[in-house]
């Protein structure tokens, strides 16, 4: 036996020796890389038969190949084992304890907006209204001077608005969907639309930017205050209870003449007073009135041969009312801990 086949079988000892202690397949691929990659042992040694006699080539070449497949086999029969090998341990890691205790899942609730909202047109469905919605983005002609209140108007200077251009701003309430529905609506018709409006105030426990409206109209012939009158009586008594004692006292909006506000006896003192309604004994829930001659005109409505009532609230002052909240800021934070209580 000569040297360089002498070297060959101690090399055959060693890479196989070298690849049964192997015990991840990290170090398998480097040992891989050692003896069969491009610049490793065995390519090195097919090269340097250049240097060996003429006549030992062909013996020594086919040695170094059936090196080289016995290397190929063991590698890949220690991979296929440590592949199994981890593939086990990683089941066993992730195995499913099926006696622990299950995970409690909370279910989804509603927001207490869309609570209350739901609440309020359910009431109003039931009286006869139908649901419409409206822009968020407004023409200041809808917004304002349809409404019968132009650009000098005071009105104005209670709505700081978020205007986009010159024309067109973020609605400061619903009532352009009074106009809107006149437009394309013959009488007699009855509609609520409730709705996100925008106006520029300071966050507080009382005040947001962002807010939300509910916006109500009928119109037909002969309609009167009393008609609007039994309408929020009705709405009242459905929402708060029967027990509750509603209110009218006069007040003043652009879009209606003659215009009100309506209260309800406070829910929480029962109408003694407290710290709630400013110990009144009311809690003012809305603004009302019968629609404008001037909005009716606008809307292509004859205000000689049909009249109207308006009135609109804010549906988060009813849910903070209903569910007894203190803030309206919570509405808009989503506090898990607040929301779970619905």
């Amino acid at each position: 036996m000569s040297s360089m086949e002498l070297e060959l079988n101690n090399l055959r000892s060693e890479a196989l020796k070298e690849i049964s202690s192997i015990n991840s397949l990290d170090n398998l691929r480097e040992i891989e890389i050692k003896y069969l990659g491009r610049k490793g042992v065995l390519n090195q040694l097919l090269k340097e038969l250049s240097t060996a006699p003429l006549e030992e080539r062909p013996e020594l070449g086919g040695i170094i190949n059936q090196i080289k497949l016995e290397i190929i086999r063991e590698i890949e029969s220690k991979r296929t084992l440590l592949e199994e090998r981890e593939k086990a341990k990683k089941l066993e890691e992730e195995r499913i304890d099926v006696t622990l205790p299950g995970m409690n899942i909370s279910p989804g609730r509603l927001h207490p907006l869309t609570l209350i909202i739901e609440r309020v047109e359910e009431i109003f469905r039931g009286l006869g209204f139908t649901v419409v919605e409206g822009f968020e983005m407004e023409t200041d002609y809808y917004n304002f001077e349809a409404l019968n209140i132009p650009w000098y108007h005071p009105a104005r200077d209670t709505q700081d608005s978020f205007y986009i251009t010159d024309k067109f701003l973020l609605r400061t309430q619903t009532s352009p969907v009074q106009i809107r529905v006149m437009e394309k609506t013959k009488p007699p018709f009855k509609i609520i639309a409730p709705g996100r409006v925008y106006r520029r105030d300071q966050p507080t426990a009382r005040h947001s930017p962002v807010f939300h409206q509910i916006e109500g109209m009928a119109v037909d012939k002969d309609i009167t205050f009393a008609h609007l009158k039994g309408t929020l009586d009705a709405f009242a008594h459905a929402l708060f209870g029967s027990d509750v004692s509603t209110r009218f006292r006069a007040d003043y909006f652009p879009f209606t003449e003659p215009s009100g506000e309506f209260a309800i006896s406070c829910i929480f003192c029962k109408g003694k007073g407290c710290r709630v309604c400013s110990y009144s004994g009311w809690i003012e829930i809305l603004g009302c009135g019968m629609v404008h001659p001037k909005v009716l005109e606008v809307g292509g409505i004859d205000p000689e041969e049909y009249s109207g009532f308006a009135f609109g609230m804010g549906w988060d002052r009813l849910a903070m009312l209903t569910y007894n909240i203190n803030d309206i800021r919570f509405f808009l934070e989503n506090h898990p801990e607040f929301l779970v209580q619905f």
